[in-house]
Formats: structure tokens, C-alpha cells, sequence
């Protein structure tokens, strides 16, 4: 197999390229070389894929069996559209990194990969969509929406969707696990978004790549849910942090409607804590059928605290800030329960 990567230097992408080297097939990986080291073993290729004459000369390195795209969630569908457009010929098939936002009813219903889709041209610009009052549907999925139609529209039924909800695992950048688990080593009682037993389906960064190479050598096409099949409650999952740091702290569970009145942003001061009913149920028997396999959710803690804990350092990334509850917030909630 001879695979081109579009990323290939962090999270997702590293762990694509990595495995699909560990499987001995011939890696082209493309990015501007700004984020990360590019992985050994591979041939790397610089450019910006917003740009046709980069794109150009990125062609002359083709052809390929297959394009894995991990680098488009923050592109308008119309730079999706012109990287397809000028591969085509040099291409097979595309497996294209999505997200479950590109639903309709995400997150407030229970969602299949038969769920109806936002509509979105696939030539839109940055400017396409909005984000409505209650948060959704967002502009981001609109955005990525419109770029599942660029593919299709170069690629037809040789176009691969993976929509995954959360990921997680060892080299995040967006810091959802790693501050689950400072807090947990921090200590003590911390807030936990009640009830404990409800049920969460982030999925491994790892798993995710080595299904996203099956979907490259195979023959499959359309939408792929990937989210954990089984998941965890979020007790087990605090559980597992407090397990993997060694720390005897305690979670304080805390109702929703307290949580609210004492102005706690859902998703991200309150890590993976979101109270729509359909954020946690997404239906993933089709990816699973075609060969998705998801470890425990306390191995990916586990091996995310141990890349943490021996100085992992993710790339640099806004979304990193936003998450995370301020100690001295976190200490005026648990005064007053």
C-alpha cells in the first residue's frame, strides 16, 4: 500500500502514520512542518493545502492507494474541495476525518450513520452556517458538513467518512484527559457531574488510526460513527484517572441544575460533562462490523497518563485553555454544597 496522509506529525495523524510504516506500507505524510518532527520512516512532503501550486507539486509524488485527510477540521469546504479536486487522479479512494457535529440532530438526539446531515455546499466559504442559541447546530458542523460533500463530489463512492465523537489518548492536544487527570493527582474532593453512572463514549486515538488504515485498504464507502461501542460510566472513568495517578482524592458528585446556577460551562470547564441527550448516544455498530476495535477506556487512561507523566508536551493548541475548571471556582462550588 502506498498511503498519503495529509497531517502526519501529531495526534491522530503521528498515530496513522506509525502504525501504517509498522505495517510496512510506503507513507507520504503532508503538512507545512509547523506543528511537529515529521515521523521516521516517512516521506514527507511541505506545503500548504490551501494553496493550488503546493498542491500541485504534492501530485508529482503520487499516485497512491488511498488519502487518510486528518487535517481539515479547521478548512472551509472549498479548500477541501480544491485539494480533492487536483488529487483526483493520483488517488483511489479518501478516508476523510469528520465528526459527529455534521449531524442534524447532534447533540440533542440519539444519532446512526443514517442520521441526516447539515446541508452545506461543497464550494462554501469560512463564512457558511451559524451556531444557533442552545449551541447547535455550530458553524464548525455546517463547515465540516460541506466538506464530507467536496469529497464526495471528487470522489464518489470511493470516499470514506469517519465521524468520531471525542477522542482521546497519549499526544492530545485539546486537554481533556490530561486535566482529568492533573485534577485526580491534585487531590482531594473534586467536582463530578452527576449522575455517576452516565455513560460516555470517547474512544481511543490509536484505535481510531488503525481503523482509519482497514478503511484505506478496503473497499467500503460512505459514513463511519466511531465512538466507543461499549463506553464507560463516567464514575469508572474518574476512577481510572484516580487509579492511574496513585491519588486518594474523592469525586463529589454534583446535580446538573447546581452545576448550572453556579454558572460551570458544560464541555469545557467540566471536561466531557454535557447534559443533551443524544451527545452520548451515538450508535457505532456499523463501524464496528467493518472492523472498528476500541480498547478499555482505563487502558487509554492509563497510557495517556504514562505519556503525561514522562513529560508529554502536545503541540500547542488554543483549545487547550479553554479547558478546565479554575481551582478557586472549583473551591467556591464544593464550599457551598
Amino acid at each position: 500500500m502506498r498511503i498519503l496522509v495529509i497531517g502526519g506529525t501529531w495526534f491522530l495523524g503521528r498515530a496513522v502514520a506509525e502504525r501504517a510504516l509498522a505495517r510496512g506500507w510506503h507513507v507520504t505524510t503532508y503538512n507545512r512542518g509547523r506543528s511537529g518532527n515529521d515521523v521516521p520512516g516517512v516521506e514527507p512532503v511541505h506545503g500548504d493545502r490551501t494553496v493550488r501550486n503546493d498542491l500541485l507539486q504534492l501530485a508529482e509524488h503520487g499516485p497512491w492507494h488511498a488519502v487518510i485527510d486528518t487535517s481539515s477540521s479547521d478548512l472551509a469546504p472549498r479548500d477541501v474541495l480544491l485539494a480533492t479536486t487536483i488529487l483526483r487522479d493520483q488517488v483511489r479512494r479518501w478516508v476523510h476525518i469528520s465528526t459527529v457535529s455534521v449531524y442534524e440532530g447532534w447533540p440533542h438526539q440519539a444519532l446512526t450513520d443514517h442520521s441526516p446531515l447539515l446541508d452545506c455546499p461543497p464550494d462554501a466559504d469560512e463564512t457558511y452556517g451559524y451556531t444557533g442559541e442552545d449551541g447547535s447546530p455550530t458553524t464548525y458542523g455546517f463547515q465540516k458538513a460541506g466538506g464530507e460533500r467536496a469529497v464526495t463530489e471528487a470522489f464518489g463512492d470511493s470516499a470514506v467518512f469517519l465521524r468520531p465523537g471525542v477522542i482521546l489518548g497519549p499526544g492530545e492536544y485539546v486537554g481533556r484527559l490530561p486535566w482529568w487527570l492533573e485534577r485526580a493527582k491534585r487531590g482531594g474532593h473534586f467536582l463530578a457531574p452527576a449522575p455517576a453512572s452516565q455513560r460516555i463514549q470517547p474512544v481511543d486515538v490509536r484505535d481510531v488510526a488503525q481503523f482509519a488504515l482497514h478503511q484505506a485498504a478496503s473497499t467500503t464507502s460512505g459514513g463511519y460513527n466511531v465512538t466507543h461501542p461499549d463506553g464507560t460510566s463516567f464514575m469508572e472513568f474518574l476512577s481510572g484517572c484516580l487509579a492511574a495517578t496513585g491519588s486518594t482524592g474523592a469525586p463529589a458528585w454534583v446535580e446538573p441544575a447546581v452545576l448550572k446556577e453556579h454558572g460551570i460551562a458544560q464541555w469545557t470547564e467540566i471536561p466531557l460533562w454535557r447534559t443533551h441527550a443524544g451527545v452520548w448516544a451515538v450508535d457505532s455498530s456499523r463501524a464496528v462490523a467493518a472492523g472498528l476495535n476500541c480498547r478499555p477506556i482505563a487502558e487509554t487512561i492509563r497510557d495517556t497518563w504514562r505519556w503525561w507523566a514522562a513529560d508529554g508536551r502536545p503541540v500547542d493548541h488554543p483549545r487547550w485553555a479553554e479547558h478546565g475548571i479554575a481551582p478557586e471556582k472549583e473551591a467556591k462550588v464544593l464550599a457551598s454544597l
